[in-house]
């Protein structure tokens, strides 16, 4: 998902952080609150020992990564749980950080996460200030309407329209500058309040990557309501984000994450995470590619 490029409008994210070294020589940061993860197929990997880890992540992005009653579930946190085991962590020794869009990236720079995974988009901008690992997934950009709007049905269809975004995010800005036309922005502070606001007639649209559209299409409460357009407009590469000239972390997650998909872990988990949402699964990307 693009994001605006943070810094100085996050908030502090928790205490300072306590240098841990493991077993396979990385250094990571022990965190300063507890946390669960959902079900993952493929966690520790064997992990064992006290090294720990803080992974910033999303918690409200259905499939992806969302809160649960048990803690936090989705594609990025089975990712993350798969990584951390790579790297020598048990489950039980990471602890979840939510991140507002716009903290992602000031979290690794203060060091209050070790890793960001939360459908964080590598872009060129965003290579000035963090490393990343991956991509472990392509997504597009889409629009999330209501099923019963045959008024949209693209990105220049939008003149006169509300579309909605999520504040810390570009997703309504990369639409507003390629596509010509009229479109009045909304700024919410989270897309399920965006979703909520399209459910209810408050705005007309909703853009962000198609992957986080299908998992809120396929809720309960919006089944059948609203539909993803389906013309996905640009790539989303999603990377693993890491504090900026860390080298040695980015070789190792990436050998983490080819050993993800070159398992079997990383379809199963977008199985059985995402495919129940009806979309469709692409093909792995190259790693570090």
């Amino acid at each position: 998902m693009r994001r605006i490029v943070p810094g100085r409008r996050g908030r502090p994210i928790g205490a300072a952080p306590v240098v841990v070294a493991f077993a396979v020589g990385l250094t990571v940061l022990a965190g300063c609150s507890s946390g669960s993860a959902g079900p993952a197929e493929a966690t520790d990997n064997g992990a064992t020992g006290n090294a720990k880890l803080t992974i910033g992540i999303a918690d409200d992005e259905p499939g992806v990564s969302i809160k649960t009653d048990n803690g936090y579930a989705g594609f990025d946190i089975d990712t993350a749980n798969y990584v951390a085991g790579k790297l020598g962590v048990p489950t039980a020794n990471i602890t979840w950080k939510p991140v507002d869009p716009g903290e992602r990236i000031s979290a690794l720079e203060k060091g209050e996460v070790d890793l960001v995974v939360a459908t964080f988009s590598i872009t060129p901008e965003r290579e000035q200030q963090v490393s990343f690992a991956g991509p472990y997934f392509i997504a597009h950009q889409d629009l999330l309407i209501r099923r019963n709007d045959t008024s949209i049905t693209s990105p220049e269809t939008l003149n006169g329209k509300i579309l909605c975004e999520a504040s810390g995010t570009t997703s309504a800005d990369y639409v507003t500058q390629h596509y010509a036309g009229k479109i009045t922005v909304r700024e919410v502070p989270t897309f399920s309040e965006c979703v909520r606001n399209l459910a209810n007639g408050d705005v007309d649209a909703v853009s962000t990557d198609d992957l986080i559209l299908a998992g809120f299409a396929a809720e309960p409460q919006y089944k059948g309501i609203l539909k993803v357009v389906g013309k996905g407009f640009t790539d989303e590469r999603y990377g693993i984000g890491v504090k900026k000239g860390d080298t040695e972390l980015v070789a190792k997650v990436n050998a983490a994450l080819r050993s993800y998909i070159d398992d079997g872990s990383w379809k199963r988990s977008l199985d059985r995470n995402i495919r129940p949402s009806g979309y469709g699964i692409p093909d792995p990307p190259a790693i570090g590619g």
